[in-house]
């Protein structure tokens, strides 16, 4: 029996290990009987519509080393996309090409990495190649700093950005111990619906640092007042209050803090800016006291220098897992990762229908923050800890990191 080929993409917001599922999926591939070629779709979906693709298997012949590199690698070797595919119901176009694309590259399964919104791509495209009768396997690797993904434990990037921002909270309270005057530093953290990436700076905590003092997430209602009254009981008692706050806090009547309502983006999600910003403005009308405000915007998802192996240990095996699974015949699904135990930490690898994944949210359950919503409690805390251990073994040259060329990607500038 011939060998077919197959294909992945891409999609989404980066993250430290997105590239390490994606090798992954390579040498998942390079190793099987069924597989031949594995192709690569430049900027997700779109790549297939525009015929951009690249051959992942020859450059895999041309440089056995590759892999490792990729798998250290930040961002997305392949680029990304924020395409919503229509109802094929409504236009069915783009899925007519997709399928032919599928047919002309002999492809048999087919890989997208990313988070939320791509696994509504994975859904539609399941689902109209089940209207059809295409054999073809679609299958989600799932991907996102924001953990936010519905069947799986936990999500690969996410760990590697709470290493960063854990660790990135040390530093700044380092920093801001020096001063033996009143302050108050916001630091404003990833997370518009879910506030994960937030909770991550309570691992910054230890013998001698008690920061970050404060930590609001989206999963509770914001009041200004009682912000005000918690910075304020707090610079009583000491000098320097840090405070963690998750981008996507809201008001008790769902109201974003910060965000422009002319801002949307291609899924309809509210762009997201400026609540460190406010809230800076807020301390320094109503309190007088030094105060600053840091975004630390897209270094928590680029920072491979500091990620987590466990995080990109388990996207690497994750990619592997969908081509097998590929090759048991699973289809309309997403990878996924069970945790078996906290200590010692142990997860195990399945699968979970993606209907039951895409246009969903998984947020911290509110029995994980404080009572006055203003931090978060000790099984949190346990479930964090395992994500971000162990150190990632890069190489550097001329004092800086040695990444996968990406000029490929250039065109698309």
């Amino acid at each position: 029996m011939s060998l077919k080929n197959c294909m992945v993409a891409q999609s989404g917001g980066p993250t430290a290990a997105i590239n390490a599922s994606l090798a992954g999926v390579i040498d998942g591939v390079m190793k099987s009987e069924k597989y031949d070629t594995i192709y690569g779709s430049l900027n997700g979906i779109t790549g297939i519509l525009n015929n951009d693709l690249m051959n992942l298997s020859a450059l895999m012949e041309k440089d056995e080393a590759y892999l490792h590199r990729l798998t250290v690698t930040p961002a997305m070797f392949l680029g990304s996309c924020r395409h919503k595919l229509p109802n094929y119901l409504d236009d069915d176009s783009s899925y007519v090409y997709i399928f032919k694309q599928f047919a002309d590259y002999d492809i048999d399964a087919f890989f997208y990495i990313g988070g939320n919104d791509s696994m509504d791509t994975v859904l539609k495209l399941s689902e109209y190649g089940k209207r059809i009768g295409s054999p073809i396997r679609i299958i989600g690797i799932p991907k996102t700093i924001d953990n936010d993904l519905c069947e799986t434990d936990h999500t690969p990037g996410f760990g590697s950005a709470a290493k960063y921002i854990a660790s990135s909270l040390l530093e700044i309270s380092h920093d801001t111990f020096i001063y033996a005057v009143k302050s108050v530093t916001i630091v404003e953290i990833m997370g518009r619906d879910a506030g994960w990436l937030t909770a991550a700076a309570a691992l910054a905590r230890n013998e001698y640092n008690k920061a970050p003092h404060l930590i609001y997430l989206p999963e509770v209602p914001f009041d200004k007042e009682d912000f005000l009254l918690d910075v304020k009981r707090l610079l009583f008692e000491q000098n320097n209050v840090i405070v963690a706050v998750s981008e996507g806090i809201r008001d008790a009547s769902g109201n974003y803090i910060s965000a422009s309502e002319q801002s949307v983006d291609t899924f309809g999600h509210s762009q997201l800016s400026g609540v460190g910003k406010t809230l800076e403005f807020l301390v320094k009308e109503k309190l007088g006291v030094k105060v600053r405000s840091v975004e630390i915007n897209v270094l928590q998802r680029c920072a491979s220098h500091l990620a987590s192996k466990t995080d990109l240990d388990e996207a690497f095996a994750l990619g592997n897992k969908a081509v097998a699974l590929s090759e048991e015949g699973v289809t309309a699904s997403m990878v996924t990762m069970n945790r078996v135990s906290d200590n010692p930490y142990c997860i195990e690898y399945g699968y979970a229908e993606i209907k039951h994944i895409a246009n969903e949210a998984k947020s911290v359950p509110l029995e994980w923050i404080s009572d006055a919503g203003n931090d978060i409690k000790q099984p949190l805390l346990d479930y964090l800890a395992p994500l971000i251990q162990g150190e990632v073994d890069v190489t550097y040259q001329n004092g800086l990191p040695v990444y996968m060329n990406v000029s490929h990607l250039a065109k698309h500038q």
